[in-house]
């Protein structure tokens, strides 16, 4: 297709004039870094990097969401304490709010359990699978069937993978579905929470401060991983033993300074880096500013409808908090577009690219075809986002959850749809056991009213056709939350295992509710499906060529994040975020007591207050700024799910975690601007002087293997 093209994308390599900082790299892409890496001043060898069975990668472990590290050879892992924050408030009740005072277990047998959804991933394998894949899908397969034919191979890839039960596996796409990569983890079934400061550290500022700066947050928790006594992953248990770490990160509280190089391993979430201009003002004009729209309303009714209950509350501490950060995001995107006109500047890139491609590209008809299924994924995606508004109910999740459930497992297993296997069956059974500990049925019930009079001021014409006439009228909800049996955890779960005549004899009304919205879902998905096989026909040529392009510019040609295992880099800098303002790139301790207020969430724990005005710093005070760090920026390249991951020094050592990005940052997820992109770390020193002065866990001081700065 492309005379430049003769390699498989894996193997093109990184272009020399690769631009600092910018990328979010797959390991074994590191050793074409080497001099990127040595410019800055690593002096880790990019080989080492690249092993993922060496150190450090070999300690840096998934979530499921959020990126962590092993600490200690016990299984001892640091995450961010917004990522341990659902087994925080799991273990809470209003008499012992965990969330408000914090927890330390002095010992193991006082460790708590994190629950069903707390998981630890440790990736043992990465191996390119694109062949195995994409292999024989001919031009004459419909969208449907190619969508079909790909899913069919990647389970086969995952059954072969997971023919030992103690790994998960995954096969996620790369370059928008030009590579795939067999994914293997370790998954780890029992963890524990050992050690989260109050939320007046760990949440510090709460979401007046989220993607601000200056920041003082001392968003990190501690977690323990457990297995079997035989040291394989098993169900939790009291007889379950701490996992034997193979490496674990030294802790360096030497500390950094302005310009000083960092390393940052994890598990970035989702970037767009390579969407279309026109995929840009989808997501600006009509995208997030529906999420936002959505998403503050759901909040306020929330709030409405657990003011002045305690119990109410903590049962809805979670939930509130994701939702809060979801939507400063979104509206810190829509501030970002408003303040710089990326898809302008996509805009040329784009007609750049088109015009390179007249001459290097295989005709017309690529670039038409991708324009033609990209407007039809976005009209599609208009009416899926109608279909969440309309359904927008815990209750009716599960039960068209349990639904769809017994109707896949009409089919063998090898043919049902993904997320409904016998592999993911723990997964449903800890979403539906877990919600007892985030629901409330009059909340519910008041969430999905106020959605159905969303749903109803969607123009008409965005609508899935036929959905109307099956929603319950919003004003009449009552009595399907009192008829319901779906509140009750049990009652819940057993509803697994049961066959279709029983879902559709059942007087459940959310039960009914579910079987009658069926046909609108699955046309939904089959649409779906279908846009999906042609955007996967499509795009990867398209990506092929852009790499090409970029690559004949030498600029960087990294896959936007995935969820997986990547490496990024950086130093510790300042930015100035408009004329005349310059921001530095440390806070400390007394900016959190100049912050201190008398309500939350700038409540400072008296403990804390009294060791800053005596000045008791210790070994965690930093000669230059003559106290203790609390946060840092850096010029690393992080997005959602980096939250935990390690920040490590030039000699791989833990020196802080990511946990957030200010809020003119936020754009990066679409475009990278050196100039302002900025990653938010917690000082590891201040964390550990936290432990010390603050909370006293010296159990955890002494477990951990400490670098102390030399006197």
């Amino acid at each position: 297709m492309f005379k430049s093209i003769v390699l498989p994308v894996a193997l093109l390599g990184v272009a020399a004039g690769a631009m600092a900082d910018e990328g979010q790299w797959q390991p074994h892409q590191l050793p074409q870094l080497k001099s990127e890496l040595k410019r800055i001043g690593i002096t880790m060898p990019a080989e080492k990097l690249a092993d993922l069975s060496k150190h450090p990668m070999s300690a840096i472990v998934s979530l499921g969401g959020c990126s962590a590290s092993f600490v200690s050879p016990d299984g001892l892992v640091v995450t961010n304490h917004h990522c341990g924050y659902g087994a925080v408030q799991r273990n809470s009740t209003p008499e012992k709010n965990y969330i408000v005072d914090g927890f330390l277990a002095k010992t193991r047998a006082e460790e708590l359990p994190g629950g069903p959804s707390s998981l630890v991933y440790v990736t043992e394998k990465v191996e390119n699978v694109t062949s195995r894949v994409l292999k024989d899908l001919g031009p004459e397969l419909t969208g449907r069937q190619r969508n079909e034919a790909i899913s069919s191979r990647i389970k086969a890839l995952i059954a072969e993978c997971e023919s030992d039960k103690a790994y998960r596996c995954s096969v996620p796409a790369f370059h928008r579905g030009l590579e795939y990569y067999r994914i293997k983890q370790l998954m780890i079934r029992d963890v524990r929470l050992v050690y989260a400061p109050s939320d007046k550290i760990g949440n510090f500022g709460g979401d007046i401060d989220n993607y601000e700066w200056p920041r003082q947050t001392g968003d990190f928790t501690f977690l323990r991983a457990y297995v079997g006594p035989d040291g394989r992953p098993a169900d939790p248990s009291p007889n379950n033993v701490p996992y034997k770490s193979k490496d674990f990160l030294v802790v360096s509280a030497e500390g950094l300074k302005n310009g000083d190089p960092i390393l940052l391993a994890g598990y970035p979430g989702r970037t767009s880096r390579y969407k279309l201009p026109q995929e840009i003002r989808f997501a600006r004009d009509v995208d997030l500013p529906g999420r936002v729209s959505s998403i503050t309303a759901d909040l306020d009714v929330i709030a409405a409808a657990t003011k002045g209950n305690a119990a109410w509350d903590v049962r809805y501490a979670s939930v509130a908090k994701s939702l809060n950060n979801v939507l400063k995001k979104s509206q810190g995107l829509l501030d970002g577009f408003a303040r710089k006109d990326i898809a302008a500047i996509k805009d040329v890139q784009d007609a750049e690219f088109r015009s390179w491609y007249a001459k290097n590209g295989s005709g017309p008809k690529l670039l038409a075809d991708l324009d033609a299924v990209i407007a039809l994924d976005m009209a599609l995606s208009r009416e899926e986002g109608a279909y969440a508004e309309a359904t927008h109910s815990d209750l009716l999740r599960s039960a068209r959850t349990l639904y769809r459930l017994a109707q896949e497992r009409q089919k063998p297993d090898a043919e049902r749809d993904a997320g409904y296997q016998e592999r993911n069956l723990s997964f449903i059974k800890a979403r539906l056991s877990g919600l007892d500990k985030s629901f409330v049925a009059q909340v519910d019930q008041a969430r999905y009213a106020a959605a159905l009079n969303r749903y109803a001021k969607i123009d008409q014409k965005l609508r899935p056709q036929g959905l109307d006439a099956l929603l319950p009228n919003p004003t009449n909800l009552a009595p399907l939350y009192q008829a319901t049996e779906l509140a009750d955890t049990d009652k819940r779960l057993a509803w697994i295992g049961k066959d279709l005549a029983a879902f559709q004899q059942s007087n459940d009304p959310f039960i009914q509710l579910a079987v009658r919205l069926n046909d609108v879902a699955k046309s939904l998905e089959e649409r779906r499906k279908e846009v999906d096989g042609n955007l996967d026909r499509t795009i990867p040529q398209y990506m092929a060529a852009v790499i090409a392009w970029k690559k004949s510019q030498g600029k960087p040609v990294y896959p936007d994040a995935n969820s997986t295992l990547r490496v990024t880099y950086g130093t510790v800098s300042p930015y100035a975020p408009r004329d005349g303002l310059v921001k530095g790139p440390f806070t400390t301790v007394e900016g959190i007591i100049a912050k201190a207020t008398d309500k939350d969430p700038f409540l400072v724990p008296a403990a804390l207050t009294e060791a800053v005005k005596a000045k008791r710093y210790g070994v965690f005070k930093d000669p230059v700024l003559n106290t203790v760090p609390v946060n840092f920026l850096s010029s690393a390249d992080t997005t959602g799910g980096n939250s935990g991951s390690a920040v490590m020094n030039k000699r791989g050592e833990l020196v802080g975690l990511n946990f957030d990005s200010t809020y003119e940052s936020i754009t990066k997820d679409w475009y990278f601007d050196t100039a302002i992109t900025r990653a938010i770390h917690v000082d590891i020193r201040y964390m550990l002087w936290v432990m010390k002065e603050v909370d006293h866990a010296d159990n955890l001081l002494k477990e951990m293997t400490i670098k102390y700065p030399k006197k």
